[in-house]
Parts: structure tokens; sequence; C-alpha cells
């Protein structure tokens, strides 16, 4: 098995995964330096770095390393920790670097429009893979996106239906109308993307919300939202709005650990809305 095929074919299918590389040995040891083990997301493996407890540990190591999307080292003692021998071991010490494999960064543009022709030249410049989606013809072309994986120009529900985003997938709503922001939205919080963010207002985004709500979908469902979206830098052109979208993009991807605005403020707006219409409520019968 070629390992460096399967871990093409593993970001192909658009899974994750981890490999472990030996990258310095000191004495004797079962393996070799630069011997390689992909584990993939189901628990599976392809190669192998001397089996015994060693690769059982950085097995263990390899699925925390693809959860935290960070690289780790690892170092072996062979020759004094008891547990080691087991007779696949020889007495030497061993360095393991895990790195994770992970699927490309597919973004998806709903929307053709200025932001969408800016957006999709930063985000591909940082390392996105984008997919645009309008139902205009002449605005989802590929003379205005010329290098993005794809160009959609259908009807959004259309379009929607024959997507399926994962884990690696981030979705931006920036339609040219409140009636198509609306429609992508209910699907978008739906799907497992990573990042779902929708350009607009707060009263916009609010009135969204409150809309989608009545239909049934769950408030909790909203929370991940990034809206309005982008990192407040004050952004006014569509160049800017793009920069400051692809920043928010960025950080999620990396996980940052700054804490990001997105729509858990309306958690408070809608506990805080909730009282009031109570009040009222509450009032009329006195």
């Amino acid at each position: 098995m070629d390992i460096y095929e399967e871990i093409v074919k593993l970001r192909q299918d658009g899974r994750r995964g981890a490999v472990a590389t030996i990258v310095n040995v000191r004495g004797s040891i079962p393996s070799f330096e630069t011997a390689k083990m992909l584990v993939r997301d189901d628990g599976s493996i392809a190669g192998t770095i001397g089996g015994g407890c060693v690769e059982a540990e950085v097995w263990q190591a390899a699925r925390e390393v693809m959860e935290s999307e960070k690289p780790r080292s690892l170092t072996f003692n062979l020759n004094q920790d008891p547990k080691y021998d087991t007779g696949l071991v020889c007495g030497g010490t061993l360095d393991i670097f895990i790195e994770p494999v992970l699927p490309p960064a597919l973004l998806y543009i709903f929307g053709a429009g200025h932001v969408s022709v800016n957006l999709y030249k930063v985000a591909r410049g940082a390392g996105f893979e984008v997919t645009v989606v309008d139902d205009r013809e002449t605005y989802a072309s590929r003379e205005r996106f010329p290098e993005a994986k794809e160009v959609i120009a259908k009807d959004f529900e259309h379009a929607m239906s024959g997507l399926s985003p994962n884990q690696s997938s981030y979705i931006v709503i920036v339609t040219r109308g409140h009636r198509d922001d609306m429609r992508v939205l209910r699907w978008a919080v739906q799907t497992e993307a990573r990042y779902v963010g929708m350009i607009g207002s707060k009263r916009k985004t609010i009135t969204i919300f409150r809309e989608l709500t009545k239909e049934g979908i769950s408030a909790e469902l909203f929370e991940r939202v990034h809206a309005p979206v982008g990192l407040d830098i004050g952004a006014i052109t569509p160049e800017e709005i793009a920069v400051a979208i692809t920043a928010e993009l960025i950080a999620v991807r990396r996980r940052s650990e700054r804490i990001l605005p997105h729509m858990s403020w309306f958690k408070g707006r809608t506990i805080e809305s909730n009282s009031a219409e109570h009040s009222v409520e509450a009032h009329k019968e006195d």
C-alpha cells in the first residue's frame, strides 16, 4: 500500500487523518528512520512504525492530532521504560512527528456580486477552494470567477439540493436580497458546515432569525452563525469586506482561541425580547 496515495485519496474524499513519521533514531529500534504510519479518521491505519506498544500510543496521539488539527512530537526511550519491552524493541530511542492530514477547505459563496468577486480572490489566496452559486448566469460565470473550483448558475434551491457541505466546508451568504439570504440560511444551518456567515445588518439578521424560528428551526442552530459576517475592522468597500470575511474564515480554520463575535448575541436578545413580551402580557392581565 502506497501511503502517499492513501493520503491523497483521504483528502479527495473530504476526510481527515494524521501521519506519524520517525524523524530521529538513536540506537536500535524495530523499524527505520522516516518510516510512516497513516491513521484515518475511522481509526484504520496504513503503513507501520514498528508495531507494539509504541505504535499503539502513537495511534492514540494521532487521533488527538486530527481532532486538534495541530502537530505534535513524541519521544520514546525504549532503553529505560519496561512497558516497551515486548520482544519487538531493541533498546533504542526514537522521535516521532505526527502531523494532521486535512481535506481542502471548501468555501461556498452564495451570491456573485461585488463582494463575492473580491471574497473569491482573497479567500483563494488564503488557500480556500471556492464554489460560487448565483441564479444569474451573467454574474455566475467563468469570466468573473476563472479559477473557482465550481461556478453554479442555478436557482438557489436547485443548487443547494446538489451540495453536501462537510466539516471542512465554509458557507458565506452574500446574495442580492433578503429573501434569498433567508432561503440559503435555512439550508446552511442544517448542514455540517464548519462555518456559516451572512452579510447584513443586525436588524436584518434578527428579522431573518425570527422568521426561521417561527418555521420551527431550532434557535440553537443559529448560535454558530456569524452575522454580520466578518471581523469588525471597520470595512466599507467590497475589497475591505472581503478581507474582513477571509480573516474570520482563517480564524475559524486555524481554531483561533480568541472569541469571535457571532450570532450568540441573539440568545441574550431573544431572552430580553421574551421577557419584555411576558411583562406586557402580564400587565394586560392586571
